[in-house]
């Protein structure tokens, strides 16, 4: 069978991945063609687009580069009528992929999206168009199954990629990245929220002179592109090992996203970290919903992990916050009883497995039950 499968960012590249492994392992002869990362291309599917080429964020960025998507939109439209899909498959990232929904929807595809888009903090009127142009929805967090059902659209939990991820990364053994103890930076895969949000993180080195720093580098950029950033602080810059540097960090900076959630499932406390265009953050604070950014407090319903945003991002905060992470053992011990509630309500592993069942089933002719 044909699959295309489309990922605009890390965190839909890595469950790509993992989605794209299962997808060869019960269906022996697919062939998988793909817009998203290294870890897609080299789980066997054949890479089109890298995501680094796609990923703008915010209103401002998305308008300043609205030629260069829309490109990227015929472009993307034209390989997948080349490539004849038996099954679309849609990751995330929706601006861009529910546009891509529509007109699939529209040549008579079968269009699966797996990792709904976050209608329920935003834009919930996208809901119309997801059930006008979505065959089936594969939802990976608890309360979207239930979300869904609301708004009459049966939606299929499968569990969240990242247990079963995290559980084999907490298997291997640890490399030692540092004879002191590890704070890990995690500001981001994007340019441009690394350039907001970097400067922040490194402004508290400073004051943790008994720490070494360690910035996980993102996969799609260049080392070079941190260094101007860094310059003179004292701070190692790590690239391919982000589990690694999880599993011995004492505490985390964390920018907003599937980062938040990874962290919390290695067990690090962290806080986590958001400053934006200042119009984008207004516009979305007028739009958004929910009452916390991360993933870890939005799935526990409650604060368990401290959120500095936009004007409270600042060295003086980050600086208390982190010293309270560090030293607090009250704090670190519910911390901890958080995420173990956290690994309950995820579940067990095999999400990948049981959405490749899933989007095998919408093919005419399959033997999946």
């Amino acid at each position: 069978m044909r699959y295309y499968l489309i990922a605009g960012e890390a965190s839909g590249d890595l469950h790509g991945s993992n989605l794209i492994k299962a997808l060869h392992s019960q269906d022996k002869q697919a062939e998988i063609r793909c817009w998203g990362g290294d870890k897609m291309e080299a789980a066997g599917a054949t890479l089109v687009k890298h995501y680094r080429d796609l990923a703008f964020m915010g209103f401002m960025e998305v308008v300043s580069h609205l030629p260069e998507i829309l490109k990227n939109l015929r472009e993307c439209k034209k390989d997948i009528q080349e490539f004849k899909p038996d099954v679309l498959v849609l990751i995330d990232y929706p601006g861009f992929n529910l546009r891509i929904a529509t007109w699939a929807k529209q040549q008579g595809m079968r269009v699966c999206y797996y990792i709904s888009p976050q209608v329920w903090a935003w834009k919930e009127r996208r809901v119309k168009d997801i059930k006008k142009s979505v065959d089936k929805m594969l939802v990976i967090l608890p309360f979207e199954e239930a979300f869904y059902k609301q708004h009459h659209f049966k939606a299929i939990y499968v569990g969240h990629p990242l247990t079963e991820v995290i559980t084999t990364a907490l298997q291997k053994p640890v490399k030692p990245l540092s004879d002191q103890p590890v704070i890990a930076l995690l500001p981001g895969s994007r340019r441009q929220e690394i350039r907001k949000k970097l400067p922040v993180m490194l402004s508290v080195i400073k004051h943790f002179p008994a720490y070494q720093f360690i910035i996980a580098q993102a996969p799609g950029l260049e080392a070079s592109f941190y260094t101007a950033i860094i310059q003179n602080h004292p701070v190692l810059l790590l690239k391919g090992e982000t589990y690694n540097l999880l599993k011995q960090a004492r505490a985390a900076l964390v920018t907003s996203g599937t980062a938040t959630l990874e962290t919390a499932l290695f067990g690090v406390p962290e806080i986590v970290c958001y400053k934006g265009n200042a119009f984008s953050f207004w516009l979305a604070k007028k739009l958004v919903k929910v009452k916390y950014i991360s993933l870890v407090n939005l799935i526990l319903d409650k604060p368990a992990v401290r959120e500095l945003i936009q004007a409270d991002l600042t060295e003086e905060n980050l600086r208390g916050a982190l010293t309270a992470l560090l030293q607090d053992t009250e704090r670190k011990e519910a911390i901890q009883s958080d995420y173990t509630h956290l690994w309950e309500l995820l579940g067990d592993a095999g999400s990948s497995e049981r959405a490749a069942r899933e989007i095998r089933k919408m093919i005419p002719g399959s033997s999946v039950k």
